[in-house]
């Protein structure tokens, strides 16, 4: 028998469309894939979240939201969808080991619904470097907004790696904090906006090391610098810091769509603003996954109540 509701992910859009959608008696199903919670278990203080006047841990926010969610009939199950079938009622949608991340993971079950949520979220791009990884919530983040204003920042000499509208925008957010703030950026010139290059390039707290990458992350328990190659003269120098962003982009987790669904250029999934709705008829999305531009946890929950409103309102619509 078909599920009323199935929910892909369980970051704070999943688990927010999971406590709607059970509230409303859809006995949800939401599965969680290789990374239960989302990008918001990588960060150890969130104090960008309403309700929370000292802060809480991001990990421990979502199991709250798992076990609010739970306590009005939301189940849970690992999986991660690696293909569907949008185009007939009931939707179907094939489900792999959650932790084979491997392109050629295959579907061990099918699960059918009627409605389909799905807020898969969006994958910060990282440099690769191992120092990078092991820094990670111990000086190296990859939001600004998120994690800039916390204690360990502020009065500090940061860096931005990116070129682009958004780092010009976290370069110009830490100023607020950073006592200076680096832009590494392997060009000559930001390929950001020319409002947002101008600011950048005028802020007396910010500096530009042009035509330059990362060679590595120092430090041993926490971010204390940085070593930067000139890709021009190949020469290598390193730079005192006390925190070290990425600015690099996000990858939309929407492969398993297979062009089901209409995406924007950068592979966000398309919804009719402002509800959750997406191309195909009883899917919706909500989270990073349809949002290229604010990426926040609480805009992320926002819009998993609007998906799960939506898809109550398509099942009732089905009953007419």
């Amino acid at each position: 028998m078909a599920e009323k509701v199935i929910i892909l992910g369980s970051g704070p859009a999943g688990l927010t469309a999971a406590l709607y959608a059970a509230r409303a008696d859809l006995e949800p199903l939401v599965l969680e894939g290789g990374q239960p919670g989302g990008q918001l278990t990588t960060t150890t203080e969130v104090e960008n979240y309403p309700g929370f006047v000292e802060g809480i841990d991001g990990t421990k926010l979502v199991d709250a939201m798992r076990e609010q969610a739970k306590r009005f009939g939301a189940r849970f199950e690992y999986g991660r969808v690696v293909e569907c079938d949008l185009s007939q009622r009931p939707l179907t949608i094939g489900v792999a080991d959650p932790f084979d991340t491997s392109d050629e993971a295959k579907a061990q079950k099918q699960l059918e619904t009627q409605t389909l949520i799905i807020g898969t979220g969006a994958s910060a791009r990282y440099l690769g470097l191992a120092s990078e990884r092991r820094l990670l919530n111990k000086g190296v983040s990859a939001c600004a907004v998120c994690d800039g204003a916390l204690p360990i920042f502020r009065n500090a000499t940061l860096a931005v790696v990116g070129g682009g509208d958004s780092a010009c925008e976290e370069a110009l957010y830490l100023t607020k904090f950073a006592s200076k703030v680096y832009m590494v950026h392997r060009r000559d010139q930001l390929r950001a906006s020319t409002i947002m290059a101008s600011r950048v390039e005028k802020h007396e707290k910010i500096e530009v090391l042009w035509n330059s990458v990362i060679e590595d992350v120092l430090g041993d328990e926490k971010v204390e610098g940085m070593r930067v190659k000139d890709v021009k003269t190949g020469a290598t120098r390193d730079v005192e810091l006390g925190g070290f962003f990425l600015a690099i982009g996000h990858d939309p987790n929407t492969k398993f769509l297979k062009g089901q669904l209409k995406l924007d250029a950068q592979g966000f999934i398309e919804v009719e603003h402002p509800s959750a709705r997406t191309s195909a008829a009883g899917v919706f999305a909500c989270g990073d996954v349809m949002d290229p531009h604010y990426k926040q946890a609480i805009t992320a929950a926002g819009s998993g109540c609007r998906a799960a409103l939506d898809a109550e309102a398509y099942l009732e619509s089905l009953a007419d």
